[in-house]
């Protein structure tokens, strides 16, 4: 039996708090932020992306964020995998069954190569060896590795084990189209939601990212269900000048956790390198973003 597609919808991605000089993982804080995606209405949450800067975490730092997680609320769990290569990555995952079992809904697995032989290969070899399926993200800013979207279609149909797409290699719609028509699993649009009503579009089954109001996303994805685009982008242009202030290249991860910090969800807005931290100076530029979005600012 293959590994059950991702449910479409918006899957929140979960940034992982700091505390301290030592910006030790801030669980208390966790714990909270994910408590507001599930009241919120998210589909699932992804853990340990990019967003959540995995790749800062030694190893009992992540089974702490795991484990975390999951004892604080019950939807499903996509976990990222941070390294390119083979072996690396089925350490991760590996250690993600071990703390989640069968919460974990998929294991996200970045794009390793252009090559589709090789890609193919790497894909396979994470899925035989750990049974888990696999989330492919396509993030070229971060991976380093560029490759068509029609070459990644082709790469994946074959593969029954491959559970959903994350798109993020931009001009996402255009990929986004490509990949739906190509792939029977669900796509996803990532980057903050700049693109989301295009995505929408473009055939995208929602959105995974971490913008800090996830209220938003929701709201937009479900006009877009209900009534189509003119709705959805009624509901989602409150948020476009907030969405755009927060993907900032550089410091765009430090800028989303001054608004998690500012909305009371985490206690510090920390951030480890090699992220740039959010300059002083746009502190009251983003009071004005927050003060207009359509969501009251505050847990709910």
């Amino acid at each position: 039996m293959h590994p059950a597609p991702l449910e479409p919808g918006v899957w929140g991605v979960v940034a992982t708090p700091f505390s301290g000089s030592t910006l030790a993982v801030d669980e208390t804080s966790l714990a909270r932020l994910v408590e507001h995606y599930e009241r919120a209405g998210v589909t699932g949450l992804t853990v340990l992306g990019v967003f959540g800067e995995a790749a800062s975490l030694d190893t009992q730092e992540r089974r702490a964020v795991l484990e975390t997680v999951a004892d604080t609320v019950d939807l499903p769990l996509v976990v990222g995998a941070t390294s390119l290569a083979t072996a690396p990555v089925i350490e991760e995952v590996r250690l993600a069954q071990e703390v989640l079992g069968d919460r974990l809904a998929g294991a996200m697995v970045q794009v390793s190569s252009p090559d589709p032989e090789v890609l193919s290969a790497h894909l396979r070899a994470v899925h035989e060896a750990t049974g888990a399926g696999i989330v492919v993200q396509d993030y070229p800013l971060v991976s380093g590795v560029s490759v068509r979207a029609d070459v990644l279609a082709r790469t994946l149909e074959p593969l029954p084990f491959v559970v959903a797409v994350k798109a993020e290699a931009p001009p996402t719609p255009p990929a986004v189209a490509t990949l739906t028509q190509a792939l029977g699993v669900p796509v996803f649009g990532g980057l903050g939601g700049q693109g989301l009503l295009d995505e929408l579009a473009a055939g995208s089954a929602g959105a995974m990212t971490g913008f800090s109001f996830p209220e938003g996303l929701l709201a937009c994805v479900r006009a877009w269900r209900e009534g189509g685009y003119e709705t959805a982008r009624e509901e989602w242009l409150g948020y476009l000048p907030l969405v755009n202030f927060e993907q900032q290249v550089r410091i765009a991860l430090a800028v989303r956790k001054e608004c998690l910090r500012q909305r009371g969800l985490i206690l510090e807005s920390g951030v480890r390198a090699p992220a740039a931290s959010m300059p002083a100076s746009l502190l009251d530029q983003l009071k004005r973003h927050l003060a207009a979005v359509p969501q009251p600012v505050g847990v709910r």
